[in-house]
């Protein structure tokens, strides 16, 4: 099992060079290598010249992209904002204005109130902070229930998969810093 085998065994078996998958020629050695890649350096620009126009051509191609999303244009937009489905719900929350876009200057608002001190002020800002919580729900609820009958009746065949969540994520935005950028006027329909 363990033993030496014999000589007249163990005979080299001789490779075709030009077989199934070689390369035909001898690798180069480091040397030859390296003075290959020195060459294709010179005849080319310098390391710092060619990381310069890589990094100008990138930010040409970033700030290309930003305001193709900023505009609404499908081609540079994430793959959860491209679609039909998902445009129409832009549109849809973009036509109005919701309760829910007004929370994060509210709880500012309900944060300074709780910090002031003043014992009227505190009793005051816990009611508007329950109160808020339920008119932002019941308006949501509201929008929701509206938003997926118009989905279903307008994508009959499509998936509505994501729909909902894309929709919440949409409301609690503030108007301003929504990306995309609405494309209708506040009480104007969806395209």
């Amino acid at each position: 099992m363990f033993r030496r085998t014999s000589k007249a065994e163990s005979q080299p078996v001789a490779l075709d060079p030009k077989g199934p998958g070689a390369k035909g020629r001898p690798t180069p050695t480091r040397k030859e290598s390296e003075a290959a890649r020195r060459e294709r350096a010179r005849a080319g620009m310098d390391k710092k010249a060619a990381q310069k126009l890589l990094r100008q051509r990138r930010n040409e191609s970033n700030a290309q992209v930003r305001a193709g999303m900023r505009a609404g244009d499908e081609r540079y937009l994430p793959a959860r904002d491209q679609g039909p489905v998902k445009r129409f719900v832009r549109d849809f929350v973009d036509a109005r204005v919701s309760i829910a876009e007004f929370l994060l200057p509210l709880l500012i608002v309900i944060m300074a109130f709780q910090y002031s001190g003043n014992a009227a002020l505190v009793r005051f800002s816990a009611t508007l902070w329950a109160t808020t919580l339920v008119v932002v729900a019941l308006d949501t609820a509201w929008m929701l229930l509206r938003i997926k009958r118009a989905l279903r009746a307008e994508f009959p065949d499509e998936s509505l998969k994501g729909t909902t969540f894309y929709t919440l994520m949409r409301v609690l935005q503030l108007r301003w810093l929504r990306t995309p950028k609405p494309r209708v006027r506040i009480g104007g329909a969806p395209r």
